[in-house]
């Protein structure tokens, strides 16, 4: 990362952290030092109590936001799915059209081939034949008859072969019916599980007073304050020198322009995300089409060591691998956090990382 898109990164980190910055160019995303702490005074000691509640609303918030987030990814699983179904049996149905009117026409040609039949008198080409005096008309009319015979056959062939293809699509849509119908199911309930866990987390928040809410923000920072401090301790950040591929570049350009917009889930843009709405929109953007769910992205795309990541790619977090973030390098990440939020930066540690994998492998 250049000079400048150092400072670049280095205002927006400014403006949308408070108690992490970005440092000068060459120097990796952290946390300044914390300010030590007064002696508490009688009044101070006297919320220490609360301060324990207000640790404990913050790790129930992350729990109901993390089911929130799980249940967003089987929501988006479903959609995905559920859209695949409907563009398959909308493929089936035009096989079917067409196979119909296919059938249509053979049966035409096996009808014209039965009337003139009728109209040389109702005998088969073999009767007439045999009938004939004419031994050059005998010879000529056999071959005719064998091509004849051919025909017929390959017609019926081609009829059989047909009728039977229109019963595999009509069987192959009407399974695909019944997954859409067991997807869309899926999506209803995870689409119920969702707003279920936000509204808690939302009711939850809703209880506190203006300081309560203020103090549990500083709370929320200074623990990912320690997380990522701890993960630039380890001297991770001394081995990661990975340069951004020409679609990693895009892909970073993509996620630095939405940031500020709202998280919501099942969002893919352009106005509101989710965080693998982000990723996977970003990537598209540079060409590159990706799984749109964390979970799939994490499965399905190449894993790459910590040490190896470069901008672009993308941080899987969690073990159950429920959020996905894109790095953009100097330890730094872009993301749609959770809702309540607008996509932003933080530092890389910050989560608990399980994988980084990288789409343009």
């Amino acid at each position: 990362m250049g000079a400048g898109k150092r400072g670049l990164v280095t205002a927006a980190v400014t403006v949308v952290c408070a108690v992490t910055v970005l440092a000068a160019p060459g120097t990796a995303f952290a946390s300044p030092s914390p300010t030590p702490s007064p002696t508490p005074s009688p009044s101070a000691a006297a919320t220490t109590g609360t301060n324990k509640d207000l640790e404990a609303v913050r790790k129930k918030l992350d729990d109901l936001y993390h089911d929130a987030a799980v249940a967003t990814d089987e929501y988006n699983a479903a959609e995905e799915a559920a859209d695949q179904q409907s563009a398959a049996i909308v493929a089936l149905a035009k096989k079917i059209v067409k196979g119909k009117e296919k059938l249509a026409e053979l049966e035409k040609r096996a009808g014209d081939a039965a009337a003139a039949q009728y109209r040389s008198g109702g005998l088969p080409d073999e009767a007439q034949l045999m009938l004939s005096d004419d031994p050059q008309q005998f010879l000529n009319g056999a071959g005719r008859i064998l091509q004849g015979q051919r025909a017929t056959k390959g017609l019926i062939a081609e009829m059989t072969r047909t009728q039977e293809d229109l019963e595999l699509y009509a069987k192959d849509a009407s399974a695909q019916w019944d997954k859409l119908e067991t997807n869309r199911k899926a999506k209803a309930a995870a689409k119920k599980k969702v707003k279920k866990q936000i509204a808690a987390a939302e009711e939850l928040e809703s209880q506190l007073e203006k300081e309560e809410k203020e103090r549990l923000a500083r709370l929320e920072q200074r623990a990912a304050y320690q997380a990522q401090t701890a993960w630039l301790d380890s001297g991770v950040l001394d081995e990661i020198n990975g340069k951004a591929s020409a679609q990693g570049k895009k892909a970073v350009e993509y996620a630095t322009a939405q940031i500020g917009k709202p998280y919501e889930w099942g969002a893919e843009g352009p106005g509101s995300y989710d965080c693998s709405g982000l990723t996977s929109q970003a990537w598209a953007s540079a060409g590159q089409a990706i799984p749109r769910t964390s979970q799939q992205q994490w499965k399905q795309l190449k894993h790459v060591d910590v040490a190896d990541m470069r901008p672009g790619d993308l941080i899987i977090y969690n073990d159950d691998a429920s959020h996905v973030a894109m790095y953009i390098g100097d330890g730094a990440i872009i993301h749609a956090p959770r809702p309540g939020r607008t996509v932003t930066i933080a530092g890389a540690g910050s989560m608990p990382i399980l994988a980084v994998v990288r789409p343009d492998a």
